[in-house]
């Protein structure tokens, strides 16, 4: 019996959408949006001419546009998390993008699979959206990650500054200067809100609460403490930084522990899946002798439910917070 290759071509076309989703944030915005970049995107939008009010509200905008369209349609289920990439893409740009990645896995489909229009459409749809979710959820997890990587590096290099003499107001333009995105621009705009006369605890405050970082709370809460009862901001910060710095070693730490057991959840919360999709490939027919009877419907309603709270369940056991 032939096997039919119309899963693989599902495969194949959603792996399609994400290249050509990050293709066009590449080609829109250019390497400089990219994480990986020596200097930070601040500095680069500065050393091109454009004025220090111009890029701070850029900047500004791009941080909190997401979070202003949570009551648009679909687009709820994005905006924490294109927030915390911050994606420079507007919320219209990211819909525009779905409608597209969605034409383009429709017209995939037609080309490459014999199945219904219905079917072609709905799952156009779903590639288009979920390829835009996963291409954001991947760019938050390293983006956050890399902030928490950096954090302890620039808290460190705020503790220099003021042990020299240099207020805080100049330590934090210093790590605007010297650390690399993401954190750079972000204390960018920390630094550029305090010229313009913005409290600094504040800014930082509301930069822990977009980014829902614990550590950023920690550290406005000291600024924040020092600004209204005094004392040594240096050495409360060095202590804070060693802090830091040891909660991320203890979460490698869990996270080297735990990986086999989620490679395992994983692999039994998948392997049922595919193993369906293999028999129904392989064997159309497998199923014909028992689909009929009573029992058929609730025992595969049992099945789903119970790989769902295997689901829950495996990652549950796993998800140690530090």
């Amino acid at each position: 019996m032939p096997i039919s290759a119309e899963p693989l071509i599902y495969g194949l076309i959603f792996v399609a959408v994400l290249v050509l989703v990050e293709g066009l944030y590449l080609t829109v915005f250019g390497k400089s949006i990219s994480l990986n970049s020596r200097v930070n995107r601040r500095l680069e939008m500065l050393e091109k001419g454009k004025g220090r009010e111009q890029v701070l509200e850029q900047l500004r905008k791009e941080m909190s546009q997401h979070m202003k369209s949570q009551k648009i349609p679909v687009y709820a289920l994005l905006a924490a998390k294109a927030q915390k990439a911050n994606i420079a893409f507007s919320p219209v740009q990211l819909i525009l993008v779905m409608a597209v990645l969605a034409g383009v896995a429709f017209a995939g489909l037609t080309f490459a699979t014999e199945a219904s229009p219905v079917v072609r459409a709905a799952v156009a749809i779903a590639m288009g959206v979920g390829g835009v979710y996963v291409w954001i959820d991947n760019k938050a997890k390293k983006r956050m990650g890399l902030i928490e990587e950096q954090l302890p590096d620039a808290v460190e290099l705020m503790v220099r500054s003021l042990r020299v003499g240099h207020p805080f107001s100049s330590a934090i333009n210093i790590v605007a200067k010297e650390v690399p995105d993401p954190l750079g621009s972000e204390m960018g705009v920390i630094a550029d809100e305090s010229a313009y006369g913005r409290d600094v605890g504040e800014s930082l405050k509301a930069m822990a609460e977009r980014m829902d970082m614990q550590d950023l709370r920690f550290l406005a809460v000291a600024v924040t403490i020092q600004q209204q009862s005094g004392g040594n901001l240096a050495e409360i910060l060095d202590g804070l930084a060693k802090v830091i710095r040891s909660r991320f070693k203890l979460f490698r730490r869990v996270k080297a522990i735990t990986a086999e057991a989620k490679w395992s959840g994983m692999f039994l919360s998948v392997f049922p899946l595919v193993a369906l999709v293999a028999i129904v490939v392989i064997k159309p027919d497998y199923y014909d002798d028992v689909k009929e009877t009573a029992y058929f419907i609730p025992a595969c309603l049992v099945v789903a439910g119970f790989l769902v709270a295997n689901i829950f369940v495996m990652r549950a056991l796993v998800n140690i917070k530090v």
